[in-house]
């Protein structure tokens, strides 16, 4: 029995990736010599989807591969390691933040964190876990749901590779999260690898412009109303309970100032910000990178794994591939979430300027699947479908990606402001 649905989304797909791994990127092999296989007829779920990955017919880079090699460049020749926020990771991929969610916050955290370590890819743990799950160091009784998710990464990481981001929102501050944790020995590995991030949690994908939400019954709601804003709107005896947090008030200057405070409270973790699909966001992340952050995370309106209002869902905030052309060519690290569950999704996002991706649902959903292997599986699959798409584009490595290698039907805008319109004239001017 699976715990976890996922309406709208391709959870039959991310299930068999989680079971079969990579035999999931081709068609079924029991097929092979008695079916004839051509596109198929799925509509494309939004507009970065839209977009066809195009390689082109010369390939000066692959020349470039050969000769290096002195033989014919092969997929298995394209390197997927990358620099994400300052960590060092063996794919451009990462562990999104669940929160503090019932699905988010419990075992299957715990089992998402030990196979993101083991793949090396960094975790990034959400916000609230401390103001509703508390935090107790690891010589109590009983540990931190927090620490718990840590210590299991931890045991699994390969020396060097990857690394922990931890999330704070307005009630994250009251409670101190990040003084807790820089000054708590658990986390000392971390610091001295340089392996530790505090991420800056200014909105998310699910719920553009609101904190968090989540579920209460009305014992719990009795206990968190001391921090959090509670409300009976789900049944009319108030057995279950709206929790809400608040998502904090920016402007650029505020903006610059969290940051200032992080780097220098801080020093030495990592600097990141999470934004949601706001009109403004090209702004919002030229202000966090001038203000010094190693990484700006970027969550498109198809993101989020907790719970919101329907009409946010359905309405509200820009999708990633819009967030993405009107930031344009990124003036650090880029990370981008929303809607990631395969290789072709990854890199049409890698290749409108974001350096690594995040897997949310997708990795909740593998691990549901399978708690011990199965998001192991799923990144397995994506990261060959990442190696056989960036090969065919005739480049061997992650940040050779560029717009030039999509094409949209419908006639794109423009990727930032110094770019030819997509789909209507490669970099050198020529008719496609």
């Amino acid at each position: 029995m699976t715990a976890l649905s996922t309406p709208g989304f391709p959870e039959p797909e991310i299930r068999a990736r989680a079971r079969n791994g990579t035999a999931e990127v081709f068609p079924d092999s029991r097929t092979y010599g008695t079916r004839l296989y051509g596109p198929g007829t799925g509509a494309a779920a939004d507009g970065l989807d839209r977009a066809r990955i195009v390689p082109p017919v010369f390939m000066p880079q692959r020349l470039e591969k050969l000769i290096d090699l002195a033989r014919e460049p092969e997929f298995t020749d394209v390197d997927l390691g990358s620099r994400v926020g300052g960590f060092t990771a063996r794919l451009p991929l990462y562990l999104s933040a669940f929160g503090s969610t019932r699905a988010g916050s419990g075992d299957l955290a715990v089992h998402a964190g030990r196979q993101a370590a083991r793949l090396g890819i960094p975790m990034v743990i959400g916000e609230n876990m401390i103001p509703v799950h508390g935090y107790r160091r690891a010589g109590d009784a009983t540990r931190s749901a927090l620490l718990a998710r840590v210590e299991a990464y931890l045991d699994a990481a390969p020396d060097g590779i990857g690394g922990v981001v931890v999330q704070q929102s307005t009630e994250d501050a009251d409670s101190e999260v990040w003084n807790l944790l820089y000054s708590d020995p658990a986390f000392r590995p971390l610091l001295e690898t340089g392996r530790l991030a505090f991420e800056l949690k200014t909105g998310q994908g699910a719920k553009p412009g609101l904190g968090g939400m989540t579920v209460v019954d009305r014992a719990e709601a009795e206990q968190l109303a001391r921090r959090f804003t509670v409300r009976e709107v789900l049944d009319p005896d108030g057995e279950r309970q709206l929790r809400c947090a608040t998502p904090g008030t920016f402007t650029d200057e505020i903006l610059r100032q969290q940051l200032r405070f992080m780097r220098n409270n801080f020093p030495k973790a990592r600097t990141w910000v999470k934004f949601h699909p706001g009109r403004d966001i090209a702004h919002a992340a030229r202000t966090a990178w001038a203000a010094g952050a190693d990484a700006v995370t970027v969550d498109g309106a198809e993101g989020g794994t907790g719970w919101a209002p329907g009409v946010f869902l359905d309405h509200v905030g820009l999708p990633l591939g819009e967030c993405l052309r009107r930031i344009g060519r990124p003036d650090g690290c880029l990370l981008a979430t929303g809607g990631m569950w395969e290789g072709g999704r990854a890199v049409r996002a890698l290749a409108l300027g974001a350096t690594a991706v995040g897997l949310g649902r997708a990795a909740l959903v593998a691990v549901d699947e399978d708690p011990e292997h199965g998001l192991e599986r799923l990144v397995d699959s994506i990261a060959l479908e990442l190696q056989l798409l960036i090969s065919a584009l005739g480049k061997y490595e992650v940040a050779a990606l560029g717009p030039e290698d999509l094409w949209w039907p419908d006639g794109h805008p423009s990727y930032g402001a110094d770019v030819p319109l997509l789909g209507l004239a490669d970099p050198a001017g020529a008719a496609p």
